[in-house]
């Protein structure tokens, strides 16, 4: 019996299959503040005007807990009117499709799609049969789908390669511009962080018309490892898992070295070059690593940054254009915004997340008490 769900946004029903993330609170309605810039009103990647989410779990039998999602930067003709784009690497040990691409030209034709390891080609297949079934592909002979993943081979049989072009489909057809949903969700399903749950986790960051009024949103696929920092906290090392344990109280060999992936999405309305949206992808990863990451040998860091900007949309029927670009030293807030994004996306992806089980057993949803009681230890949890 297969569960399938479609998540446009926060508000869906939950067969009895699918595990609910309802009581767990995003981190911080639980006290947790990031950085000192503004959120926007929905703490999403949604929060930049043309955005859409869409997500499908895909639960099957005692073995599948997997899933994609989709992000669409907006709500047109993306093949035909393509956004700057850029794509930066931390580790690359993945299986990031349309990469090269999207470093050659410098946009997005297709929305980003995030799954499975070894699904990522029937997922690129899916987005690519809808794509060309659209009015006015009749004769398009070139498409570059971007799919990104993770591997979440523990909790999921992905030897099975579960997602099928429906699954695709239903993100794409049912994606929104309202609340995501977070935590083990859509490519988020089956996926680990720091020996616990992980999934989907998002958040934005509004600049003041002072600072230039822009907004920064970042939706995160985390399935990663390292020493769990949270605002400073260390919260891995207090609650005992981390990589090497073994090896540092016992010298006893050990090859965990807190391996695994993570997916971060950005998105932005400021009107930004793909270089400078380059720029902008580094910056994500200053936020991965305030988490407690070493992006490890066996694991897959990736960013891939958009801007909306209706200003810097390639149109491919157009010669020559003016562009909006905006300077290079107005970006540091830009900057701030999405390393400050990334970290509390990061967060969400763990405090929502709930357990489950799955091919290979159970993963434990991270303790918050135990979480929350560390970081009010450390001076970490600011309650207005």
């Amino acid at each position: 019996m297969a569960a399938l769900l479609l998540l446009a946004g926060a508000g869906c029903a939950h067969s009895q299959a699918v595990p609910s993330t309802t009581e767990r609170p995003r981190a911080r309605d639980a006290g947790v503040r990031v950085g000192i810039l503004p959120l926007g009103p929905l703490n999403a990647i949604t929060d930049v005007a043309g955005v859409r989410v869409g997500q499908t779990t895909v639960m099957e039998g005692d073995a599948v807990r997997t899933g994609v999602t989709a992000i669409l930067p907006h709500g047109g003709d993306l093949f035909r009117e393509r956004v700057p784009a850029a794509i930066v690497v931390g580790n690359g040990f993945g299986k990031l499709l349309g990469v090269t691409q999207v470093r050659e030209l410098g946009e997005l034709e297709t929305p980003v799609l995030l799954t499975c390891t070894l699904c990522v080609w029937r997922a690129a297949d899916g987005m690519v049969g809808w794509l060309l079934a659209r009015p006015g592909m009749e004769e398009v002979r070139s498409v570059n789908p971007v799919v990104g993943e993770t591997n979440d081979g523990y909790l999921n049989d992905i030897r099975a390669r579960p997602i099928r072009a429906e699954h695709v489909i239903a993100a794409l057809e049912g994606a929104t511009a309202g609340p995501v949903a977070e935590g083990s969700v859509g490519a988020g399903t089956g996926t680990v962080a720091f020996g616990w749950k992980g999934g989907i986790g998002t958040s934005s960051r509004r600049l003041p018309v002072s600072l230039g009024g822009w907004t920064v949103g970042v939706l995160v696929q985390t399935n990663y490892g390292g020493v769990l920092t949270i605002a400073g906290a260390p919260v891995g090392v207090e609650l005992g898992r981390y990589p090497f344990r073994s090896a540092l109280e016992a010298a006893v060999p050990e090859r965990d070295g807190g391996d695994g992936s993570i997916m971060i999405v950005v998105a932005t309305d400021a009107p930004l070059s793909s270089r400078t949206l380059e720029r902008v992808a580094q910056r994500a990863l200053a936020g991965l690593a305030r988490t407690g990451s070493s992006m490890s040998n066996g694991s897959g860091d990736y960013v891939i940054a958009f801007s909306t900007a209706g200003s810097v949309r390639r149109r491919v029927t157009e010669g020559p254009r003016t562009v909006e670009d905006l300077p290079n030293d107005l970006l540091s807030p830009v900057f701030l915004a999405a390393v400050e994004a990334t970290e509390e996306a990061i967060y969400n992806s763990l405090f929502r997340a709930t357990t489950v089980t799955g091919a290979r057993g159970t993963v434990e949803a991270l303790p918050l008490e135990e979480t929350l009681a560390i970081l009010r230890a450390h001076g970490a949890l600011r309650v207005p």
